[in-house]
């Protein structure tokens, strides 16, 4: 399964950093129980397995010491005996006997030999999990990034032990992604891991660790890696279990969005990253096959594409401001053409000019400028400038345009079409 996978791939990388030759089981045994186990307040919630279920009606928050490794002995017996239901081993399938194989995903008929090391590894690759709003998480296969969030479990033990307030079990369902986007934020500061880390929410007088959006999460993972393309595995575990799959991240693409954002705006990023990619859920964006740049679209930009909206600036409006930059670099990216920026505000100019040419054809002429910015399809478009083309003064610019939108792909006009109109309501903002 892949939880035992990802454990293989993670135990591999720690043992190379660590200079140590753990088994899965040693590793367990030294590193995993101790961390997330052997606590009154665990990391992780496991549901049915030997650490939570209640013996002479004592609740885990109140076990000693040796009972929890009591506990331990059992789940090392449970193993040796042969038990690989989902309670045993993370990721497989539910014990049918115990009626709970409702909760199982894509359960083979195949008869499949799961060693007690498999079951060792799928704790570790199911606790390396990243979870986000919407009940969903990911699993990459990448070792370096693995190692970053096992760095975070010792953090998160010295907050549950240090904040008697703070809610546990949310190792894999919130605290992971949330310690990642913190450890690849610019301003980390490794001498001071807890910097600037506010990563609770407070609900009904309790502290919990505050479940982040998948898009802040690909956003830090694609600035931290040069060129981050990944394989995740996207899924959810719970009371009844979603597979979406094998997912290509090419985030790559994102990362080549923010180049944009930085060299055209020069404003500050980090107030248009919350902006990016509020379009879609995770499982909505996973429909496509592949998570890139088009999953990230901004919520509210699809308006301006269909041209059912147009932009308008507002003065000292930094919020409108920014927002309109990040759908404005979304585009370029999808274009992946910057100078269609300056295409655009060459022939926004044009239309703008045009507008005001006559006195006594100005609103004859705004009308008709109104139906170049309408257009969203290349037919509308050429149509709409045939009634200016005649009785403009910048026939050159107009007809460059034309061709150049009647040769670009048909995907791509209406977003070349939507930065003409950011465009055009720049510059009358701006006079």
């Amino acid at each position: 399964m892949v939880t035992t996978n990802i454990g293989k791939i993670f135990l591999q990388a720690y043992n190379v950093k660590y200079e140590k030759n753990y088994t899965a089981k040693e590793f367990f045994d030294k590193v995993f129980f101790p961390l997330v186990l052997d606590s009154p307040k665990y990391l992780q919630w496991v549901q049915n397995s030997p650490f939570v279920q209640k013996k002479k009606g004592k609740r885990v928050e109140t076990l000693t010491s040796g009972e929890r490794k009591e506990r331990l002995s059992e789940f090392h017996q449970k193993i040796l005996m042969g038990s690989r239901d989902a309670s045993v081993a993370l990721g497989y399938a539910a014990s049918d006997e115990n009626s709970f194989a409702t909760t199982s995903g894509q359960v083979t008929n195949m008869e499949l030999s799961i060693t007690a090391e498999d079951v060792y590894l799928s704790w570790i690759g199911a606790c390396l999990g990243l979870g986000v709003k919407g009940g969903i998480s990911i699993l990459f296969d990448q070792p370096a990034l693995l190692l970053d969030i096992f760095e975070g479990w010792a953090v998160y033990r010295k907050l549950l032990d240090e904040v008697p307030a703070l809610k546990g079990n949310q190792l894999s369902s919130a605290w992971n992604a949330q310690w990642l986007i913190h450890k690849y934020a610019r301003e980390f500061n490794p001498k001071k891991p807890l910097a600037n880390f506010v990563p609770y929410d407070r609900t009904n007088g309790k502290l919990e660790i505050k479940v982040e959006s998948w898009t802040l999460l690909l956003i830090r993972v694609c600035q931290h890696y040069t060129n981050p393309k990944m394989l995740g595995y996207v899924y959810g575990f719970g009371k009844v279990n979603t597979t979406i799959g094998f997912i290509p991240f090419v985030l790559s693409q994102i990362r080549r969005s923010f180049d944009f954002y930085d060299r055209l705006f020069q404003m500050e990023r980090g107030k248009a990253e919350p902006l990016w990619g509020t379009a879609f859920g995770l499982q909505k964006a996973c429909e496509r096959g592949i998570v890139g740049l088009s999953a990230m679209e901004p919520k509210g930009l699809r308006d301006y594409i269909l041209a059912k909206k147009m932009p308008k600036y507002k003065q000292e409006n930094q919020q409108q401001t920014i927002l309109f930059h990040t759908y404005i670099t979304w585009i370029i990216a999808m274009l992946n053409n910057e100078e269609l920026w300056a295409k655009a505000l060459e022939f926004a100019t044009v239309l703008q000019n045009f507008s005001k040419e006559s006195k006594q054809g100005k609103t004859i002429n705004a009308r008709k400028v109104d139906e170049v910015l309408k257009a969203i399809s290349k037919r509308k478009f050429i149509e709409a400038l045939v009634e200016i083309v005649g009785n403009s003064t910048e026939v050159d610019v107009i007809t460059n345009i034309a061709s150049l939108v009647n040769t670009m792909p048909t995907e791509n006009v209406p977003y070349f079409l939507t930065l003409v109109r950011f465009r055009y309501a720049e510059i009358n903002n701006n006079k």
